[in-house]
């Protein structure tokens, strides 16, 4: 069980403070004056690949309101109109009407053939964007305004995967070197003017954007991967909002200050349902009887993580409505089996939460041993299925804000990551039927009654949703708290 968190010692705060010092640029007085303050945002992790849109980067050009897509999604993953305002389908074609009036921060005007460049590239890429693994993609420029995306098979999926901040849509200027260069190449309500390496970068508000004018000036990144140092920044006020605040520090912030945001991640034990011990169904009933979930949550997360009701946690909101009570195997007796766990270091509460099963577990009747090793190095063990059980943070949504790819690598009889080495005709039904199913409301409840398929076979126990703290000053004022992490600072946010 983690100790108590403890205030941050003089020295420590004075150093984490000094990490941030002279980080953030102030406006000038005149400017500030006239149009309220430039909004400082501590960032997590540097840019890996210069803030090309093909990488993860994207991600943080998507949160800083200056990389736009054809699509934005909702709060349940519907599609939603964006550069793009109306989009139907003919079979594997998908035709999307592009909206008028947009121009790109350099002053070129958006059009269809724009469009195609942008997804053309992002389709070539070596390595693709991953909302694209397995997915042939065309696009062609029918007239000015008017795209079609052709896929190799039917896709329900085309505008849901349009919305991925990889497939962000960018002036031609973008893409004439040999990577792709989105300084001043965006639609977005804030033009990114500068980057320092992996250091900081910073945008100005664009006044052209056709959604309307941003209500802040501008925006200055700080990339600070040291969480004692961002919570800092936040309890000294050398930051405005601040991402990813640890489990460890936010009990010595202001509580009115932070934010605990669902995130679309399950920890969940994996159990071998092909060999060894909990090949028996009862004995998996068993394991998944032994679990107290909550003193998880409260002994190791400190209470900042959500106890798991299925797969699917909170922060895909209309799941917990669809559920319905699942109908398990009865429990057998482990009289004294032994099994073994496996989990991984990189994510630095497994470790806690192996020792807190084995000890659950034990207490039920189990002998458990634990091999907790760095990820890389336990991977392949992993999926070739040589332990009894895993321990896995895993996410469960993925660029397309839908969970059946997760479900299907994980639990089909061909899944790419099936963990459980789960081979179940009925799983592999409910699976498939949710993968044909198209968007909305129908798509949702066949992924339920797939994850009730999944969770009556006692292939996993689901454990707990995480959740992601985020830090946001007295003076912010709308600032997004977004569980896909696709937003959060938009043309609405400003500091008081």
């Amino acid at each position: 069980m983690r100790l108590p968190a403890r205030p941050l010692s003089l020295t420590a705060a004075a150093a984490a403070s000094a990490l941030l010092t002279g980080c953030f640029s102030a406006a000038g007085s005149d400017e500030a004056a006239a149009e309220g303050k430039r909004i400082r945002v501590a960032h997590m992790l540097p840019p890996r690949s210069g803030l090309s849109p093909l990488s993860d980067d994207a991600f943080k050009l998507s949160r800083w309101s200056t990389a736009e897509t054809l699509v934005k999604l909702d709060e349940d993953g519907d599609a939603q109109p964006a550069l793009a305002t109306k989009w139907q389908q003919s079979g594997r074609t998908w035709t999307f009407e592009i909206r008028d009036g947009v121009t790109f921060h350099d002053g070129t005007k958006l059009d269809a053939q724009a469009v195609v460049r942008s997804l053309t590239k992002a389709a070539g890429a070596s390595p693709k964007p991953r909302i694209l693994d397995g997915v042939e993609l065309t696009a062609k420029a029918e007239d000015a305004d008017t795209v079609t995306v052709t896929t190799g098979t039917e896709d329900p999926l085309v505008p849901q995967r349009l919305s991925s901040p990889q497939l962000s849509v960018l002036a031609a200027k973008a893409y004439k070197g040999k990577t792709v260069n989105p300084v001043g190449a965006g639609t977005g309500p804030f033009e990114l003017v500068k980057v320092n390496g992996t250091a900081s970068a910073a945008l100005d508000r664009y006044d052209a954007y056709w959604g309307g004018k941003a209500k802040a000036p501008g925006i200055d990144v700080k990339f600070v991967p040291d969480g004692t140092a961002r919570a800092a920044a936040l309890r000294t006020g050398e930051a405005d909002i601040v991402e990813a605040i640890p489990v460890s520090q936010a009990a010595v912030l202001d509580q009115d200050l932070i934010t605990e945001v669902p995130m679309p991640r399950t920890n969940t034990l994996y159990l071998n349902t092909e060999k060894g011990v909990f090949k028996d169904a009862s004995l998996r009933a068993a394991a998944r009887e032994a679990i107290d979930a909550k003193a998880i949550v409260e002994g190791v997360y400190e209470g900042r993580a959500d106890v798991a009701e299925g797969l699917l946690g909170p922060a895909l909101p209309w799941a917990a409505d669809l559920r319905t009570p699942v109908k398990h195997t009865k429990a057998g007796k482990p009289n004294g089996t032994t099994i073994t766990i496996g989990t991984f270091t990189d994510r630095a509460e497994l470790p806690e939460v192996a020792a807190t099963l084995q000890q659950q577990l034990q207490k039920a009747g189990f002998k458990v041993k634990l091999d907790v090793r760095e990820y890389a190095n336990i991977e392949s063990d992993a999926l070739a299925g040589k332990f009894d059980a895993f321990i896995l943070s895993r996410a469960t949504v993925l660029d397309s804000g839908d969970p059946v790819a997760y479900l299907y690598s994980d639990f089909a009889s061909d899944g790419s990551f099936n963990l459980s080495q789960l081979a179940d005709s009925s799983v592999d039904a409910e699976l498939k039927k949710a993968g044909d199913t198209k968007a909305g409301d129908s798509r949702r409840k066949a992924v339920i009654e797939a994850e009730a398929a999944v969770l009556a076979a006692d292939a996993a126990v689901p454990m707990l949703h995480e959740r992601v703290i985020q830090g946001d000053a007295a003076g912010v004022v709308d600032a997004a708290h977004d569980p896909r992490e696709r937003e959060l600072v938009t043309v609405d946010t400003y500091v008081k």
